[in-house]
């Protein structure tokens, strides 16, 4: 009765107002896998967040062209590089407006003001709005953003100059991505002066081709189209987010009519999709991969003999079978193979439950031990089923006498308990933001992600990390590959992960939307489709 119910709401949401119906306006319901943390991206990692925010209320000074890793202007009409790679200038589009909702009317356009704000408030430790959030801005802080920037210039109202304290290959496509949406001083004074600093993520205000109509906690977000958007108002005029966890029900609401896209179907269930009259399961491969980490730092695992075994007991192919009905590449590097500089050399920890015993034994533990094996409460493109995947796991590391306890919490809190490092293992994964090797290596692996808790691994090693860090100061493709396949080599043989998949990503759409596209960076675009 109570998803009947919700169900008339959300589509009520869409078409009614006031009492008034609006037969001519066009609501696309996306049936979302989880709620957001939060609707300021800046502060967030997870995926589900960055949908329901930065992919739909924001845009960087460059976006990503939706379906691809080209980038693209967005509140920037052009950049330019100083020869030194030293500067990096940015040129504003005119006319850009902020959202106009009940809580804020913009007085101005988007101006240089906005894009300093918007970077300065994640490295100014004097910043009202990074003291209130404990200057956890997570991907800044994976990224070393704050050492990168020495400074940002007003050159004038349509001109920013970022000065860099050394080159950085990736730079502009970094920009791109969901931390690094550019934000309203306007209406950040607003809230600062109310003192609810809270309202910059639980109130959004955007750029986007949506700004934000209401949030019902667990339950469903609606966005309305922004007509003053500089890439042309979007095709359809309301978007409404159906948040639904569970698989199964995204498609039954499917194929009842109550939602329009879908993510992270069930593998088990993709045939019956297919054969869905008015569904078109889209797909492509994914630049993702699925992993178990091992916290480092607990006694157990700062033994590498320790984490080998564990990697050798894991029989992957069953996983492969089980948990994604077999639409995944066993991963035997921390990159997805159809990313530049993947090592083809590399070579996996096989399944061996005899050699997993030895190296036990070799350990001092030929009686095992006890542990723990976290299992997120989602599905997400790099982990269709958590709790299935590590049920296996369990059932793996059983036959070489180690006993793990299955633990998992709330989506949102598994993330800050796990950044924490309260885990002893704990199955995540990654979807690219950038195409770029950095995005996977320095934010999972690098040193600065391990102290700020990114890498959940816990890992640092400096052999690892010079690797990475030269790759950074050149673009010459073929040194930064040559780094890059060095670095994986390193992490193979520390072990500081069970590399498990890199999963096929499937999206059920309705034949009813038209100009969807599968983003190679796992996101979720709306601003592009239209619905007959």
């Amino acid at each position: 009765m109570k998803k009947n119910l919700l169900a008339m709401t959300i589509l009520a949401g869409g078409m009614m107002l006031s009492g008034q119906a609006f037969a001519a306006e066009k609501t696309l319901v996306y049936c979302s896998e989880g709620s957001p943390e939060g609707f300021d991206a800046s502060l967030f990692t997870s995926g589900t967040t960055f949908d329901a925010a930065a992919n739909t209320m924001f845009d960087g000074l460059v976006n990503f062209k939706i379906g691809t890793t080209e980038v693209v202007p967005g509140i920037a009409e052009s950049w330019s590089m100083s020869d030194d790679g030293l500067e990096l200038t940015f040129n504003l589009r005119s006319g850009v407006k902020f959202h106009s909702t009940d809580y804020f009317t913009p007085t101005r356009d988007l101006n240089a003001d906005d894009v300093i704000f918007s970077f300065t408030r994640q490295m100014d430790e004097d910043n009202v709005f990074y003291k209130h959030n404990n200057g956890a801005w997570l991907y800044f802080g994976y990224m070393d953003m704050a050492n990168l920037i020495k400074d940002i210039k007003r050159v004038d109202d349509m001109t920013v100059t970022f000065v860099l304290d050394h080159p950085e290959a990736p730079i502009v496509s970094n920009m791109a991505m969901a931390f690094a949406g550019i934000q309203s001083a306007e209406y950040a004074a607003q809230v600062e002066a109310s003192g609810n600093l809270d309202d910059m993520n639980q109130k959004p205000i955007g750029t986007g081709p949506f700004k934000f109509v209401n949030y019902q906690k667990d339950a469903v977000i609606r966005y309305a189209a922004n007509a003053d958007y500089f890439g042309g108002k979007p095709n359809i005029d309301n978007l409404v987010f159906s948040i639904t966890t569970d698989a199964s029900v995204r498609f039954q609401k499917m194929k009842a009519g109550e939602c329009h896209v879908m993510p992270y179907p069930a593998p088990a269930e993709l045939d019956m999709i297919k054969a869905t009259d008015g569904i078109t399961l889209l797909q492509s491969e994914g630049l993702n991969v699925g992993y178990l980490a091992y916290n480092t730092e607990k006694e157990n695992f700062k033994d590498v003999k320790v984490r080998k075994a564990l990697n050798h007991a894991i029989n992957k192919q069953a996983i492969k079978d089980v948990v994604f009905s077999g639409y995944a590449t066993i991963a035997v590097n921390p990159i997805p193979p159809t990313m530049w500089s993947y090592s083809t050399t590399t070579k996996d920890d096989e399944y061996d439950v005899e050699k997993a015993k030895a190296l036990l034994a070799e350990a001092g533990l030929a009686d095992g031990f006890k542990t723990n094996i976290w299992a997120m409460p989602v599905q997400r493109p790099y982990n269709p089923d958590a709790k299935k995947m590590a049920e296996l796991i369990q059932a793996d590391w059983a036959k070489i006498g180690v006993e793990a306890e299955i633990i998992t919490f709330e989506w949102g809190e598994y993330l800050k308990r796990s950044k924490a490092g309260e885990h002893d293992t704990v199955l995540l994964g990654w979807t690219g933001d950038n195409g770029d090797p950095d995005n996977f290596l320095r934010v999972l692996l690098g040193k600065v992600s391990a102290e700020q808790g990114g890498n959940r691994a816990r890992w640092a090693d400096p052999a690892f990390e010079a690797e990475l860090q030269a790759a950074l100061l050149t673009t010459d493709a073929a040194e930064r590959t040559a780094h890059y396949q060095k670095a994986q080599e390193i992490f193979k043989a520390a072990a500081p992960w069970a590399t498990i998949a890199h999963s096929i990503v499937f999206m059920p759409v309705s034949d009813k939307v038209t100009g969807y596209l599968v983003d190679p960076l796992g996101g979720h675009w709306f601003s592009n489709v239209d619905m007959n």
